[in-house]
């Protein structure tokens, strides 16, 4: 068996949610108590359990609004009881997640609406300056909201490593080994 291999490219520019996935050679229910375990040893990190999933996030102390939470949903392989899958993802907190796609929704919602009345005013020779301005101005704000997530990501990078470090060094502290 091979010593698994932790790293993992985060400085894709299009990836606001980052993935990552791999197998291990321990049941999924040593590794979910081992992060339980690990996380009431030490202050630098909320580890949190629900099922198979286990939330590890950075203390309300050290958190900014563009804090990252990595979930890992560790699932056992159907194929064999002694493997497990782990599934990670970076991501916001989901507050912050919920409260952008929901601006992204309402720009949208704005934008269409906005250039439906303006393409009605237009095809009846009415003025339509003003639900042309809204329109664009939507465009404009859609591109506001994705560089701030764009810039959320990096104010978040150093957290991020720092999380997956975690995830990384509490695996090791039990000499668990990727599956080939």
């Amino acid at each position: 068996m091979k010593s698994i291999s932790f790293a993992m490219e985060l400085s894709n520019e299009i990836i606001l949610r980052p993935r990552f996935k791999f197998n291990v050679s321990h049941d999924n229910e040593s590794l979910l108590s081992l992060f339980e375990t690990e996380g009431k040893k030490q202050s630098d990190f909320i580890v949190t359990r629900v099922d198979d999933h286990v939330f590890i996030k950075i203390p309300k102390a050290q958190q900014h609004f563009w804090s990252p939470q990595l979930h890992l949903e560790i699932n056992e392989d159907y194929d064999d009881k002694n493997i497990s899958i782990i599934y990670g993802l970076f991501g916001p907190n989901p507050t912050v997640w919920t409260l952008f796609m929901f601006l992204h929704f309402m720009v949208g919602c704005i934008f269409l609406g906005f250039a439906i009345w303006a393409y009605v005013n237009w095809s009846l020779d009415n003025t339509f300056a003003i639900q042309l301005f809204v329109t664009l101005l939507m465009i404009v704000i859609w591109f506001v909201l994705y560089f701030s997530g764009r810039l959320g990501k990096r104010a978040g990078m150093d957290q991020m490593h720092e999380l997956h470090g975690f995830m990384r060094d509490t695996l090791r502290s039990q000499d668990i080994h990727a599956m080939s």
